[in-house]
């Protein structure tokens, strides 16, 4: 029986798109064609294929590129044929498909996707790796080689990132090959493969690698807008302009006050160079996350990721939980190689696996899930002082957030009591 359900996630579901697009906008038509991708048949012969489904294996679904057609609006410019693809060139000379069996459904292709809205605010070097599950990262961290940057990235999370999507900033190398080859993942993209790795990594049968060139100068895409299209139940749309990223140095910052005159307060501490760097890495994650979210980050990664939430201090509560539990998980693979629930079973015996958990255990409150001196982001304001409390509680060391919250005074207080430092982005990311 379990077999049976299980080749549902192998099909190839047939699906019946048009192969060309056209939408028209008042005057201006844009022209998209559909991609199909070229897969290894029976005997040797090669087969085309659009998406392999949709969200679900029951869901059909197209992937579709612009070809034709300059969108502007209001004297602004959207992306248009010229500027390159990204997902969209994916199962074109210019951005191969490698390996498995099963070529990408829409959650493959909306995963990298949600990877590539963080990376492309994140210089190219140092490295950067970004793993999506869910359309949100589990993890995403620097590092001074590929490797490094995977390593943290994969350690903020090892629960959610197992058959994530993990996107890289510059070329795979064999030692970053090497890590992957050890874990399991769905799909690996960047923008180039040195010599051996390919053949290193597709002796993993479902793993899929996409070649993405365009990754090497995702800064280019910075200041270009996409049209954002919203289909509801009743059939109707909501078109919105993507959003832009305004908080890309320390200078970009708004001192967090509240008030005017001699009723004025104003953040009692600046943050540091390091927390500013935290903190510009973490409003860059933030552009991937579902919200109402928070992240925590340390040291340029993220160490705990609240997302998709409908109450601002429960998300900064869940954030902190995946904090401990995430260390402790890393601690435990790290010492005993074995996940914290294995941990845990050979722990009921008692005998060196029980002294072990209980040291790592005492290891995770000490470093309060390692949530000492990071640095916390949040999508939106704080409403309330209780979220930032919380924080506090974590031994966060710096916070940023919009601001514009008629309670904004309360949350300064709170940091100046704690001696954290606060600023305001004055822009929200809200992510649906």
């Amino acid at each position: 029986m379990t077999k049976d359900l299980r080749r549902v996630y192998r099909i190839d579901l047939t699906e019946h798109f048009p192969p060309e697009l056209r939408v028209q906008l008042g005057e201006v038509e844009l022209v998209y064609e559909k991609v199909f991708f070229d897969l290894p048949g029976e005997n040797g012969r090669q087969t085309r294929s659009g998406l392999r489904y949709g969200e679900n294996p029951d869901q059909e679904a197209a992937l579709y590129r612009l070809v034709n057609g300059h969108l502007a609006l209001a004297k602004l410019k959207f992306v248009g044929p010229e500027d390159g693809k990204l997902i969209s060139a994916l199962g074109s000379a210019e951005a191969p498909i490698f390996g498995s069996r099963k070529h990408p459904s829409k959650t493959n292709l909306t995963d990298v996707d949600s990877a590539l809205a963080v990376l492309k605010w994140l210089a190219p070097a140092p490295a950067a790796t970004v793993i999506v599950k869910h359309n949100n990262p589990s993890g995403a961290a620097l590092g001074a080689t590929p490797a490094e940057a995977f390593h943290r990235a994969y350690e903020a999370d090892r629960v959610a990132a197992f058959g994530g999507a993990a996107v890289f900033n510059q070329p795979l190398d064999r030692t970053a090959a090497g890590l992957i080859g050890q874990r399991f993942l769905e799909v690996v993209a960047a923008p180039d493969f040195e010599e051996g790795v390919l053949e290193l990594l597709l002796k993993k049968p479902d793993l899929r690698l996409f070649r993405i060139d365009g990754l090497a100068r995702l800064a280019a895409w910075r200041p270009l807008r996409f049209l954002d299209i919203k289909s509801l139940i009743d059939g109707g749309l909501i078109l919105q302009h993507s959003p832009i990223n305004r908080i890309l140095t320390p200078e970009d910052f708004l001192p967090a006050q509240a008030g005017q005159g001699e009723q004025a307060l104003e953040s009692a501490r600046r943050p540091t160079e390091a927390e500013y760097r935290d903190l510009i890495f973490g409003w860059a994650v933030e552009q991937g996350v579902t919200s109402n979210s928070v992240l925590f980050v340390k040291d340029g990664a993220t160490v705990g990721l609240g997302c998709g939430q409908q109450d601002r201090v429960g998300v900064v509560e869940i954030a902190a939980f995946k904090a401990r539990r995430n260390y402790a998980e890393s601690l435990a693979f790290a010492r005993c190689a074995l996940s914290l629930g294995e941990l845990e079973l050979a722990a009921a015996s008692g005998g060196r696996a029980h002294d072990d958990l209980l040291e790592i255990r005492h290891q995770v409150e000490v470093d309060r899930g390692n949530l000492a001196g990071s640095s916390m982001v949040s999508d939106a304001f704080f409403p309330f002082r209780d979220a930032v409390d919380r924080a506090i509680e974590q031994k966060v060391s710096a916070i940023a957030h919009p601001g514009g919250a008629l309670r904004d005074r309360d949350s300064i207080e709170a940091c100046n009591q704690a001696g954290v430092a606060m600023v305001f982005t004055g822009q929200r990311a809200f992510k649906h």
